[in-house]
């Protein structure tokens, strides 16, 4: 998918530009915690990698976001055999997501009537395409998990969309065997999120970077979703 037009200006970010992308980096990994909180007040399913991060929240006794926070490091640790190269948001995104998750789950209050935790599952699920497409679309590399992702895929020669696949099921079913919460909200979100992460990266579209930029990892899948 293009994030521009074809005839569009080759040229780079003008003065600014750089800030505002951080912004847009940062925003998006906060928003993708939030969303992310508003799933599990939800209680309705979660996305398939925080149905492992709960269930092994659930073992351990650490918080959700946590868990998230070394999860995430133990998957980037993966890209170092896979020869992936992170980015500014890759590493950003280990640490801010789950700081951002914890954060809302402390702030959101518990929710117990149905009437209420549909609609948190959805604005949940809405929000979580929200953050997606500003989060990639800045441009400071993909999440640790997309990058085991499409590094599986280079190394392997299998499509992306079945290592995708095999990846997300293991961790749900890993996830759901530990005590993760797997419902209609992560079937809902298994469906909506490839469309409104793709609408999203076309509102938030960002030029690409300069050549040789030191914080963009070269490289980055334009299709990949922000792993939970």
């Amino acid at each position: 998918m293009s994030t521009r037009s074809e005839s569009a200006p080759a040229e780079g970010p003008g003065p600014g530009r750089l800030p505002g992308r951080l912004v847009q980096l940062y925003a998006g990994l906060a928003l993708y915690g939030a969303s992310s909180a508003l799933l599990v007040e939800a209680g309705l399913g979660l996305e398939p990698w925080n149905v492992l991060h709960q269930g092994l929240a659930e073992l351990t006794g650490l918080t959700i976001g946590v868990v998230s926070i070394v999860v995430g490091a133990a998957v980037l640790l993966l890209w170092i055999p896979l020869r992936q190269r992170p980015g500014l948001g890759t590493v950003s995104n280990v640490f801010v997501v789950g700081l951002a998750m914890d954060g809302t789950l402390a702030l959101v209050p518990d929710v117990h009537a149905l009437a209420v935790r549909v609609p948190l599952m959805v604005a949940g699920i809405v929000l979580n395409g929200v953050a997606t497409g500003l989060y990639i679309s800045a441009r400071f590399g993909p999440g640790p998990r997309d990058g085991l992702m499409t590094g599986l895929h280079r190394r392997t020669g299998r499509s992306v969309r079945l290592v995708r696949t095999v990846l997300e099921v293991a961790v749900v079913a890993t996830g759901f065997a530990l005590g993760g919460t797997v419902g209609v909200g992560t079937v809902l979100y298994a469906v909506a999120i490839g469309p409104l992460a793709q609408l999203f990266l076309r509102v938030f579209a960002a030029r690409p970077a300069p050549l040789g930029s030191a914080v963009v990892a070269p490289g980055q899948p334009e299709r990949a979703i922000l792993p939970g």
